[in-house]
């Protein structure tokens, strides 16, 4: 999210750009920090959502509406619910307001676990027949963690901060997890892992909670939805969902995941995640361990590059949030056993 202001009068501009008018109040809503959102009312009591989209994380936005029309479209036209796109004029873009339902920021317990896993099944499964032509790639080798270990070697190389030294347990700890960085997108690649639709930003607080009910009623934040692995989507799930701390705790006695939240999801997921092959089934618990790896990676590489990509509170921030994953890949691997049980059990 950027730090821009904008007067009532320059959104109530946007807003009458779409064809609303009247509108009685305006102002930022959510917890996202890519976009700029806002939430507009109008005189008739209708709601909207109303986005500048980040042209510097997301640099082709006609490419990225595309898909999301086409998604949304697509659920919409199977009886799901699902964002619905107003209007659209780079970089503005006007969503209908989703009633009856919210977002939370942080899951309270294994049952919001189950319900968020199911939800993104239920995206997943949805859009399986979406069809051709192929979805635009809107971040190519978004979850590539050996993509990803290439840019934390230059950036190693490079060492323009001079951290290097000051990280070589972190490093140490990356290099002995190299060899099985490649595994799911080398079975992508030889097609033993299928690519899929995916969301690839699978946090609960992208799932509206019906306000009565608590099912999930839809999917939202689509930016970074195209082609990848089912893998990915899961394995974010279980990097954020089994989370016992913050993503920036410094106690690392507190970060561990855990396992009655894993089980939750691996159930919630594979009530209607139908379409898994045998190699995605083998592989769900190993997502949640690469995808957890793949993320402290990329802190590790950005506090080694000077904290060019993620906003930072203090110095070391990068770092902080870094030794969390890794931590977290460390409690997923004692598990592991337990973890792989479950999801044999439950995959019957």
């Amino acid at each position: 999210m950027s730090n821009r202001t904008y007067t009532d009068e320059e959104l109530k501009s946007v807003l009458d750009g779409f064809g609303i008018r009247d509108v009685v109040s305006v102002g930022r809503y959510g917890s996202g920090h890519i976009n700029d959102t806002f939430k507009a009312d109008d005189a008739r009591g209708v709601s909207y959502i109303l986005q500048r989209i980040n042209t510097d994380i997301f640099p082709d936005p006609d490419a990225m509406m595309d898909n999301i029309s086409r998604v949304t479209g697509h659920i919409r036209s199977k009886g799901g619910r699902s964002l619905e796109v107003l209007g659209y004029s780079n970089p503005w873009r006007l969503y209908a307001f989703i009633t009856g339902a919210r977002t939370i920021d942080l899951i309270e317990n294994s049952s919001q676990a189950f319900l968020a896993a199911n939800a993104f099944a239920k995206f997943q499964n949805a859009l399986a027949d979406l069809p051709a032509p192929r979805l635009h790639e809107i971040l190519p080798r978004f979850h590539d963690t050996v993509n990803r270990l290439r840019l934390l070697d230059e950036a190693a190389k490079a060492d323009v901060k001079g951290r290097l030294a000051s990280v070589s347990r972190e490093m140490d700890f990356v290099n002995a997890r190299r060899e099985e960085a490649g595994r799911i997108v080398n079975a992508m690649a030889s097609g033993e892992i299928p690519e899929r639709i995916t969301h690839n930003d699978t946090k609960i607080n992208n799932v509206m909670l019906d306000d009565v009910t608590q099912e999930g009623v839809a999917v939202i934040d689509l930016d970074t939805t195209m082609p990848g692995s089912a893998l990915y989507d899961f394995g974010d799930m279980v990097r954020t969902s089994t989370a016992a701390a913050a993503e920036d705790e410094k106690d690392l006695s507190k970060v561990f995941s855990r396992k009655e939240y894993f089980e939750a999801l691996v159930k919630g997921y594979l009530k209607d995640a139908k379409f898994l092959n045998a190699a995605e089934l083998d592989a769900l618990a190993f997502s949640g361990r690469l995808i957890t790896l793949t993320i402290g990676i990329r802190f590790l590489t950005d506090y080694l590059a000077g904290d060019t990509y993620f906003r930072t509170a203090y110095e070391d921030h990068n770092l902080v949030r870094c030794r969390t994953q890794l931590k977290m890949v460390a409690s997923m691997e004692e598990q592991r056993g337990e973890y792989e049980r479950i999801v044999r059990e439950n995959a019957k």
